[in-house]
């Protein structure tokens, strides 16, 4: 399983993932988002990356930064664990210009099957809702799609 997987299973249905992070409490919290695959704009290495605002989501990543992001179209589903950074206006990443926020989130709008007619209003919107840029390092990548066999 790689992340060609997860552009092929996730563009079947929307890109729509569910996104499961870890409560102080230790139990899971999932929610459904739109998110897709590009190369981190730091270490330049493939995520799954994916757009909130969600005060639950965050503030679990804040605490412990790992999520699991699960794709899946019909009975085929593909998983992503791994480690995260956040980048957004109260969360930033080292490395990172904040300037080039609005076209990072950009990027994973459309990573995610996303198209806009008014990119202006689009940034305006994220920037108002304090969006932040959640990027999950593929550490586990699994599903029950067949194996492709190489030759």
């Amino acid at each position: 399983m790689n992340l060609d997987d997860v552009d092929r299973i996730g563009a079947a249905d929307q890109y729509l993932a569910v996104v499961a992070t870890t409560r102080v409490d230790n139990s899971v919290q999932a929610s459904v988002v739109n998110a897709g695959t590009l190369t981190h704009p730091v270490a330049e290495t493939p995520v799954v990356a994916f757009v909130t605002y969600g005060r639950a989501k965050l503030s679990n990543l804040r605490a412990r930064p790992r999520a699991t992001a699960v794709f899946r179209s019909g009975w085929e589903w593909v998983a992503v664990e791994g480690a995260c950074d956040i980048v957004g206006p109260d969360d930033v990443l080292a490395g990172f210009d904040s300037t080039h926020l609005p076209g990072l989130l950009r990027a994973i709008f459309v990573a995610a099957g996303g198209t806009h007619d008014d990119w202006a209003a689009f940034d305006r919107a994220m920037a108002e809702e304090r969006r932040a840029a959640v990027l999950v390092h593929p550490e586990r990548i699994y599903s029950n799609a067949p194996t492709r066999r190489q030759g």
